[in-house]
């Protein structure tokens, strides 16, 4: 540097058109230039750590760990989880009363559907006895698809609040809901909501959950989150109630990875609880899970959106990002553990999360094939906002270039569908969903395949193949008992297998079934639904893998295999299915000139069929007083030019039947 300050007063001494001048003349306009950027750089830094501290940053600095209280909410779907949350952001003067409805639910298909999808936080201040208190809400999934969520909100707090719905009591996922925060050891404060209902039993919804659940219902706080009757009341009691987090500001750094987004401007923006230490902008951090080092470009708290703050706190929640950014969403595993460089010897990693596993497998394909690149894009931009959908490029025949995707479940899959052509106005192709199929070889060797495409063909099944697995799930299933023959019917019809029955009141029934996955993602909701006039709830977990008969049913046109309609199923689906797809199938294609026989087909048995008459020119228009030897002539001829036409002809298939055959 003091080199380049000698060589530029030597060249401002030298005459101005001198051969030293025309030589060095933009050298050092280009030196100039990067010591301005130099000098402006450091400014900005100096700007940044000098940042003018505003009242909330000074109200909260003043706040120590002893009065923070991180809590979330937990349900089951449409209890009035997000309304709640807005009548208590609009307590604490986050947000302005009246502006906003779902203030927590920011994705279009959260507020079209009335349901919670991604987990959201945000940070209130609160003034309980002349104190201020620092307010971490999670606003939590209802929906058993996005448990995920679900457990990842736990990890970051203290306590929740466990909402019932006056009206209907105890569900299915308040059950399993419960049991996933109970197991987290967070502090529970039981609420009951929508008192304001004609229909309103808040006593028996507190009686439900004594029996349950075992929770002191002294404490209860009886709420209408839509009128905000009683709302004032949650506050102290989650003040009162819920333990301040662990944690030690003057210690290592120590921070978990709750959640992550994408934004275009700033890379991927981490959500981080603050276990140990304290963060700045300029700190260099590294993450145990991938051992990348960034340096933190701003830190700040969702209040309730992001706000920027000089510093987070052991305790707090809040989001980070990098400067330069984080480019690749891969790079941030939830359930990391992230700490300053130099100290990751001196810091114990948290325990993480399991990742989620996808479950449900649909193919995707654009209608027009044009438009691959663009379908492309769109579900890459997604991904980036949801990890846990998995993602692989595949081909057909019959439909071109696609993908395979992988979600948690159909609702899971049906918001992506919703979002892809609300937010990015794809038009796809969705074939049915699948589960994936586990192959146990006989050499010991297993392999799950979540594609027909990769299942093992006559001859493997035969020789190679020890046996086949599907996934089973345990099913929770709560209902008015007039109901409970119907329940049992369906599931029995859909192989499955009773666990459990109990009476948590005199009218509702908790029913536990193991069931096959396949047959859950097969629309089963919607059956139960049907059948109980839609009182039924419906919960599920992971169970195993048992031993299946499974199958691949393959549609066939003039004896070719359509690729892109091919299912794996159980051996007892096989005739149903059959028949249903020939039938359909046949609407949509269009008549050749030949015969076109369309085939439902496992292996070399063909279990359906259907035949296309062809068009057929009359030939014996012009004949009037023949003999029937010319008449015969002349159809004979004609049969012998069929023959010819189907052995040479493909049936041509336009893209629409595939479409409106594989459309809901």
């Amino acid at each position: 540097m003091r080199g380049c300050l000698h060589l530029a007063s030597w060249l401002s001494a030298a005459p101005r058109h001198s051969a030293a001048a025309n030589f060095l003349g933009p050298r050092l306009s280009l030196y100039r230039q990067t010591t301005r950027f130099f000098a402006n750089s450091a400014t900005w830094r100096k700007a940044a750590s000098s940042r003018e501290v505003t009242d909330l940053e000074r109200r909260i600095s003043d706040i120590p760990i002893e009065r923070y209280r991180n809590f979330c909410i937990v349900a089951h779907v449409d209890h009035g989880k997000s309304t709640l949350s807005d009548r208590l952001l609009e307590l604490t003067g986050t947000i302005q009363p009246g502006s906003n409805k779902q203030v927590l639910d920011k994705l279009d298909v959260e507020r079209e559907r009335g349901i919670t999808v991604k987990a959201q936080t945000c940070t209130m201040i609160y003034n309980h006895q002349g104190k201020d208190y620092l307010l971490h809400l999670v606003d939590t999934p209802g929906h058993v698809d996005f448990r995920a969520e679900v457990s990842r909100s736990y990890a970051s707090c203290g306590g929740a609040l466990l909402l019932v719905d006056a009206s209907q009591g105890v569900q299915a996922q308040t059950v399993a809901n419960f049991y996933l925060a109970f197991a987290q050891g967070l502090e529970l404060i039981p609420v009951v909501n929508k008192v304001d209902l004609p229909s309103a039993d808040p006593e028996r919804a507190l009686e439900q959950m004594k029996n349950s659940f075992e929770l002191d219902t002294d404490i209860a706080v009886m709420v209408s989150a839509k009128t905000g009757l009683n709302v004032e009341q949650l506050l102290p009691t989650v003040i009162e109630k819920i333990p301040a987090p662990v944690g030690d500001h003057k210690n290592p750094l120590r921070m978990l990875l709750v959640d992550s987004w994408y934004d275009t401007y700033k890379g991927v923006i981490l959500l981080v609880r603050v276990f140990d230490g304290e963060i700045r902008a300029g700190d260099q951090i590294i993450s145990f899970a991938t051992g990348i080092k960034y340096i933190v470009g701003e830190v700040g708290i969702m209040y309730p959106n992001e706000t920027p703050q000089t510093v987070l706190r052991a305790g707090q929640v809040g989001y980070v990002y990098f400067n330069p950014g984080m480019k690749r969403s891969k790079e941030a595993k939830i359930g990391d553990t992230l700490t300053k460089v130099g100290f990751e010897k001196k810091v114990e990693p948290l325990p993480g999360f399991e990742e989620p596993k996808a479950m449900v497998f649909v193919a995707a394909y654009p209608v027009d094939a044009d438009h691959f690149e663009h379908l492309e894009d769109s579900i890459n931009q997604l991904v980036l906002n949801d990890r846990s959908i998995t993602v692989q490029k595949e081909s057909s025949e019959a439909l071109g270039a696609g993908f395979r995707l992988g979600f948690l479940g159909t609702l899971h899959c049906s918001v992506f569908e919703d979002r892809l052509r609300q937010e990015h106005g794809a038009s796809i192709i969705l074939t049915p969903p699948s589960v994936p199929i586990k192959i146990v070889w006989k050499e010991g060797k297993e392999e799950i395949i979540t594609s027909p495409a990769r299942f093992p063909d006559e001859d493997d099944l035969r020789h190679k193949v020890q046996e086949i697995q599907e996934p089973y799930v345990l099913a929770t299933l709560t209902f008015p008992d007039e109901y409970l023959g119907k329940v049992m019917e369906l599931c029995e019809a859909n192989r499955g297998e009773q666990k459990s029955l109990e009476y948590f009141t005199s009218s509702q029934v908790i029913l536990k079934y193991e069931l096959p996955l396949a047959q859950l993602v097969d629309d089963f909701f919607g059956k139960l639904k049907g059948s109980t006039k839609g009182y039924a709830s419906l919960d599920y977990e992971e169970s195993d893998w048992r031993k299946s008969n499974i199958v691949k049913l393959q549609l066939l046109v003039n004896k070719v295999p359509v690729d892109a309609v091919s299912r794996l199923l159980h051996l007892s689906q096989i005739d149903r299915l059959g028949k249903q797809w020939v039938s359909k199938f046949k609407q949509h294609v269009d008549r050749q000139l030949f015969e076109i026989v369309i085939q439902a087909a496992v292996g070399r048995k063909i279990v359906a069929r259907e035949t296309i008459k062809p068009y057929r020119k009359d030939v014996l228009a012009k004949l009037h007083a023949s003999d029937v030897s010319r008449r015969r002539k002349l159809l004979e001829k004609q049969k012998e030019g069929r023959k010819r036409l189907r052995a040479v002809g493909n049936v041509v298939i336009e893209h629409k039947a595939f479409q409106a055959f594989l459309a809901k």
